[in-house]
């Protein structure tokens, strides 16, 4: 049966990467809820889908803060604001959340200002009551390392603390680079899901050392057989399963979830969200013309089922209920 995870939570209806966010998620059926881990100054885990707190968060309202604006190169790109790293828990703690796209999700966006950033203890204990899984992603690995703040040691140690250590767990740990995936194989028996991107680009870790494999590389039977020796899974773009030519529109499904499949791996998929904007032309509704068409819902459901009809074993929705309601109509033969 394919799972369910909550991006970011339920990040449609509430700011993500907030409790508030997860909590819905759950009372839409997700299976498992996804965090994003970066590091604070302190090395307390936090839920952030990157480490520059700009865009999801109230802190240019803070005065006490401005000096600490600066810019940093990450995974060679450069980027200016504020950074989780540069402050302690507590200081992150007087931050509040907002909506990441206030324009095309405004009840969401009614919500700014009301949650805090979570650590990932919180989401831990909130998944654990509720009886959901959780798959957090190691944000910036490499980075975060160089700077003395691996990701790796304090996300083990918590889960282990609250009795997730085994590959009957409900916990899939996840990464866009390939060597931190490949330390933790001999580190936890948690699943692994190897991330590769759209492109075919190189994951930053390979590209740092030299190595000239590319995300391409990566999905041939012979990547894929590389990766089952350390992980449990892959995630990708629905691109990867069915490609979009320049009119918006579906082409005709790659070989990709067999051949994974051919090698024991299970095939993940994002992100599945409802408006049109973000929707295969296929599956677009409304009026073009209409200033509300790119926000407006399409028809998403069309597009789980035809994602499940493809056999992929799980995927990542802002919206999880959506998700949730279409497996199981499909399970039950409707």
């Amino acid at each position: 049966m394919p799972i369910v995870v909550g991006h970011r939570g339920a990040s449609a209806f509430r700011p993500e990467h907030t409790l508030l966010s997860y909590e819905v998620a759950i009372q839409l059926g997700a299976d498992y809820i996804e965090p994003d881990l970066v590091s604070t100054k302190d090395h307390v885990l936090v839920s952030r889908h990157e480490n520059e707190l700009s865009a999801t968060t109230d802190i240019a309202d803070h005065p006490e803060f401005a000096a600490r604006r600066t810019a940093k190169t990450i995974n060679g790109g450069r980027t200016t604001g504020w950074f989780t790293e540069d402050f302690t828990l507590a200081e992150l703690r007087t931050l509040r959340a907002r909506e990441r796209f206030p324009r095309r999700r405004p009840a969401s966006a009614a919500y700014d200002g009301k949650a805090q950033i979570p650590t990932l203890e919180e989401i831990v204990q909130l998944a654990q009551k509720h009886g959901v899984g959780i798959y957090p992603e190691i944000k910036y690995p490499s980075y975060f390392a160089s700077i003395g703040l691996p990701i790796e040691g304090p996300l083990l140690e918590t889960l282990r603390r609250y009795g997730w250590d085994d590959a009957c767990d409900p916990v899939f740990i996840q990464s866009f680079e390939t060597g931190n995936l490949k330390q933790l194989r001999s580190a936890t028996r948690l699943r692994l899901i190897q991330l590769i991107g759209a492109g075919n680009g190189t994951p930053y870790d390979l590209l740092k050392s030299g190595d000239p494999l590319t995300c391409d590389d990566l999905i041939t039977p012979a990547g894929l057989r590389q990766i089952a020796t350390y992980a449990a899974g892959i995630g990708v773009t629905t691109t990867r399963v069915v490609p979009v030519g320049p009119d918006g529109r579906l082409g005709a499904p790659t070989s990709l979830v067999q051949d994974a499949h051919q090698q024991g791996l299970q095939v993940h998929v994002a992100t599945i969200r409802d408006e049109n904007v973000s929707l295969p032309a296929n599956y677009r509704r409304g009026d073009p013309a209409r200033p509300a068409y790119s926000r407006a819902a399409g028809d998403v459901a069309g597009w789980l089922a035809r994602l499940y009809g493809l056999q992929v074993d799980g995927v990542l929705a802002d919206n999880p209920g959506a998700a949730r309601a279409v497996r199981d109509r499909l399970l039950a033969g409707g």
